[in-house]
């Protein structure tokens, strides 16, 4: 009898100590912070014969159970070539959505190719509306290359959508083990892994083996801060953008504007120059009653707004005559566009806009 009740005893307190481990690791696991993942498609899912799944690519980061818990969706799986501002409309409000409907998510990351990568995640900056981070990643090379960087991209990515640091930094990219504001950066490079740079602004943070650590804010509006609301768009205003180069003709100003374009971007020399030609047709344009902002195609460099004059006159920019000639700050031509496009679906005054490429 004695013996029976010491070997009961032994075998519980066996079970009890077996099991102490299995609990400790599931409360570890209960404790991790709740990351979205939301799949796109791009290099980084690009595989030999296949594209590889959200849930696909979330299975194949190494030990990601120490960091997150990451629930994952396939919005598509396309090049990011192939996105069109139906599926940026549809994404924004998917993301606004996962967000107000979930009280336990900590952030969301985004895959996207890198070819419009900054597009796609400077218009999530400008119409999410949530504090929470939504971190863009990518890939420069496909997973079936030798030095695929898109696993570490990623881990990096859902590591930084997770930390309550990432809060109230609008939307961010992440690859390289660098951070980066959707606003700033830009893919310098066709093949490089270091070709994501913010230009003079600088990074935002870095990703560390130990912690992410952040240097600084963005200081223009974004995510909830945003004058703009896309849940009841069914299209966005198209955009043109031109270049300006030796003898570019002021014909394709034009041409944009008859050919449907509600707005122009110019990707102008220097800080804002164009050709003769150019000049005299975008005059023409904003007498019209579009708006036609002015860029650098430089790559770098702040175009100042300047006051309306009343009589055109000639300066090294040419004439301005009306409100409607509008500067770019420091956008780039492909973001100046999607400011263009947010604004017009807001207003068709000048000054306004202007204002609005002074606060974003």
């Amino acid at each position: 009898m004695l013996f029976s009740c010491v070997r009961l005893l032994f075998i519980t307190s066996l079970i009890v100590w077996l099991s102490e481990p299995a609990l400790a690791s599931l409360g570890q696991r209960q404790d991790l912070p709740i990351v979205g993942l939301i799949a796109t498609g791009g290099t980084i899912s690009n595989n030999a014969g296949e594209r590889l799944t959200a849930a696909q690519l979330a299975a194949s980061v190494p030990d990601l159970d120490r960091y997150v818990i990451v629930e994952t969706e396939q919005f598509s799986n396309i090049p990011s070539n192939a996105l069109t501002q139906f599926h940026w409309l549809r994404l924004a409000n998917r993301i606004n959505d996962f967000f107000s409907s979930r009280s336990n998510i900590s952030g969301l990351v985004v895959t996207s190719g890198t070819d419009t990568l900054e597009e796609t995640a400077f218009f999530l900056h400008l119409t999410v509306k949530s504090e929470l981070p939504v971190v863009v990643v990518g890939s420069m090379r496909p997973p079936d290359a030798l030095s695929y960087d898109g696993i570490a991209n990623l881990l990096q990515g859902l590591r930084v959508a997770a930390a309550p640091s990432s809060r109230n930094r609008g939307v961010l990219v992440v690859l390289n083990n660098e951070i980066n504001s959707a606003r700033d950066v830009t893919k310098t490079n066709a093949q490089r892994l270091h070709s994501f740079r913010p230009g003079v602004q600088g990074l935002l943070g870095i990703v560390d083996e130990d912690r992410i650590v952040y240097f600084r804010r963005p200081q223009q509006r974004n995510t909830q801060q945003s004058e703009f609301d896309v849940t009841k768009l069914s299209r966005l205003p198209r955009v043109d953008i031109l270049l300006t180069y030796i003898d570019a003709p002021g014909g394709l100003v034009d041409a944009a504007i008859k050919g449907g374009a509600e707005g122009l971007v110019i990707a102008a020399a220097g800080a804002g120059s164009t050709t003769l030609s150019q000049t005299k047709a975008i005059l023409e344009v904003v007498k019209a009653g579009y708006p036609v902002v002015i860029s650098t195609r430089t790559g770098g460099g702040r175009i100042a707004a300047r006051k309306p004059q009343i009589d055109a006159h000639r300066d090294s920019d040419g004439p301005r005559a009306s409100p409607l000639r509008i500067e770019a700050e420091d956008l780039a031509p492909v973001k100046a566009r999607i400011l263009l496009m947010l604004a017009l679906t807001v207003t068709r005054d000048g000054e306004e806009i202007q204002r609005m490429f002074e606060e974003y």
